[in-house]
């Protein structure tokens, strides 16, 4: 078993082929969790409903019902993290994946250790512990009408609680915990994805994602502003 000092998780692995899900469950089982293997998006469906596990690595291309259906339909119902697969590279598939709700995506063919430790990674964040607290003590960031539980992992505005994934919980916390200060979507995509290459539309997608949730108005938006020619920051409502 490899190393890990985060604690394993129960995973749902969505496959069609038995191969590649074979492989990916070997190896997310040498990295200590528990792992159950199914073949199409129902099934995958109803294993979730009977006992929600952890996370979902989740392949795009499925009979029945594809990945991006079986993804929505997750997030309609579930806070799951969900991380995707799809032997397609081309950049509108990506988008597509993450406009769905998918906490992380990747290509065949793939290493399946990069695999496990994004995998390692999407858990660590959605169990909270992906950003410092840069509050110590305080347990929560507020802004006006909007709180963040840090402890609870949860989002609120004006009282009624936000489903957020885990990357936009991310994203919105580290925005928050650093007001008013312009990053690039470079940046964004190493401090916030902890990655240090990557298409940065994908910062794009998950600031009109947050912006849809939290903004009044998402075309006009008041926390969340683009700087023009930079990035993005995060301009606080509270005096």
């Amino acid at each position: 078993m490899v190393n890990n000092p985060d604690p394993p998780g129960r995973i749902v692995v969505v496959d069609d082929d038995p191969t590649v899900a074979d492989v990916v469950g070997r190896y997310l089982i040498r990295d200590g969790h528990t792992v159950e293997c199914v073949h199409d998006g129902y099934e995958a469906l109803r294993r979730v409903a009977e006992a929600p596990p952890d996370l979902v690595v989740l392949d795009l291309m499925l009979p029945g019902m594809d990945g991006l259906e079986v993804c929505r339909r997750l997030r309609a119902r579930w806070p799951i993290p969900v991380v995707m697969l799809t032997a397609l590279g081309d950049e509108t598939d990506r988008l597509v994946g993450f406009e769905t709700g998918a906490d992380d995506y990747v290509t065949k063919p793939f290493s399946p250790r990069e695999l496990a430790l994004r995998v390692r990674s999407v858990l660590r964040r959605s169990r909270g512990s992906g950003l410092p607290d840069k509050q110590p003590g305080l347990g929560a960031i507020k802004d006006g009408d909007l709180l963040v539980d840090l402890a609870a992992h949860e989002v609120r505005s004006r009282g009624e609680l936000i489903q957020l994934t885990s990357r936009e919980y991310d994203l919105l916390v580290f925005l928050m915990q650093n007001p008013r200060k312009a990053f690039t979507r470079e940046q964004l995509l190493q401090d916030v994805w902890s990655w240090t290459f990557g298409d940065t539309s994908t910062v794009t997608v998950h600031v009109r994602r947050l912006r849809e949730k939290l903004e009044p108005d998402p075309t006009m938006p008041r926390r969340i502003v683009t700087v023009w020619g930079v990035g993005y920051r995060y301009e606080p409502e509270a005096a």
